[in-house]
């Protein structure tokens, strides 16, 4: 049995976890930060460093207690190291640093997006779906992964394709070229007079509305060459919105307040839908060129029951998502990513730096 103690802060959650062989949660504690955002509009990165210090302590503190462990029962530190805003991640890792040294545990510094996609290995067989929507319970078929699998990170920050042929083993297909998916959700949601974050706003909205009533563009980008490639690019779709809107009232400002019978649940589900069928059309078709095996859905805005969906509706193969309380930042992931490190042998001195950008591909 090996277990790991996670730690997480690289935006605006502070979160500690134990996770015991890679696979078994003892305990997940986050502590969010969305109320002190939301006043913003988005995370003031000053602000988040310094309720991650308020909050480190008490938050590695509780995880302990909620898994009964003390920790001379822990076997390493797994901590993430980037990406991520700078000030936040360096409350993190000077938290595991700290205890690395005073009780002689070996240290793990762990890529945040790597922690996305191994939150996938914490999901149960109930959170694989096969093409016709059915999902595979306890008692279906093996939880195993086969390599290779495409895997679509979609979050606040980051949205990334990437071809995983084994552990630690990526190959980066594409990314965002501007805003992250969850960056659009954000700002179409402020567009659109709704609370933060943005992406549970907009899709409570658009649960209301038609996809069909505004005809946004859909950004599938093409090589020198000419053919499509696996970038994506979510500006012109957030400016689209913002035009549609000052073309529906003149003299339009951001933050001014919507007329009451102002059409916000049909934009929000045209908008969602656009963000949606590039996000699956790219995936899928990357699936299919590289013959993988299942389709991963990661990060905060795999929470999102349109593209979750349409996913598993279109892939012509298993898909694996996140539970719900998998899918944005926590330690529970960071630590399943650091146990197979671990066990691969993985430890890091403990004068390494913190990476705010730090790309998948330049992990080993």
């Amino acid at each position: 049995m090996t277990v790991i103690l996670g730690i997480e802060s690289s935006c605006d959650e502070t979160s500690a976890a134990v996770v015991v062989d890679g696979k078994e949660i003892r305990s997940n504690v986050v502590s969010s930060q969305i109320d002190i955002h939301a006043q913003y509009g988005g995370v003031f990165p000053e602000i988040a460093s310094r309720a991650h210090i308020e909050q480190i302590y008490p938050v590695v503190e509780q995880a302990l207690q909620q898994a009964d462990l003390i920790l001379d029962s822990v076997d390493a530190v797994a901590v993430t190291r980037g990406p991520g805003l700078a000030g936040s991640l360096v409350v993190g890792v000077n938290m595991a640093k700290g205890l690395s040294i005073g009780r002689r545990l070996p240290i793990i510094g762990v890529n945040h997006l790597e922690g996305h996609i191994y939150s996938l290995w914490l999901a149960g067989p109930e959170y694989r779906f096969l093409p016709d929507d059915t999902p595979v319970n306890a008692t279906g078929e093996s939880l195993l992964i086969e390599f290779p699998v495409i895997v679509l990170v979609v979050s606040g920050g980051h949205t990334e394709l990437v071809l995983m042929t084994d552990h630690g083993r990526y190959e980066r297909l594409g990314g965002t070229l501007d805003d992250a998916a969850g960056e659009a959700f954000d700002k179409v949601g402020r567009l659109l007079g709704l609370p933060y974050p943005g992406g549970p706003s907009i899709q409570a909205a658009a649960g209301k509305g038609d996809p069909a009533a505004f005809d946004f563009p859909r950004v599938w980008l093409k090589s020198n060459q000419g053919e499509r490639n696996y970038n994506f690019s979510f500006s012109g779709l957030k400016t689209a919105v913002l035009r549609t809107l000052q073309a529906m009232i003149p003299g339009y400002q951001l933050d001014q307040p919507l007329p009451p019978d102002f059409p916000v649940a049909d934009l929000a589900a045209s908008f969602q839908a656009a963000v949606v069928d590039v996000l699956v059309g790219k995936t899928v078709r990357a699936a299919k060129e590289f013959d993988a095996k299942e389709i991963f859905v990661a990060g905060g805005v795999s929470a999102n029951a349109a593209l979750r969906a349409t996913m598993i509706t279109r892939a012509g193969r298993p898909v694996r998502v996140p539970p719900l309380s998998l899918c944005t930042d926590n330690a529970a992931m960071i630590a399943a990513a650091g146990y197979h490190r671990f066990k691969a042998g993985q430890t890091d001195a403990p004068d390494f730096d913190v990476r705010p950008t730090w790309p998948l591909t330049e992990i080993s």
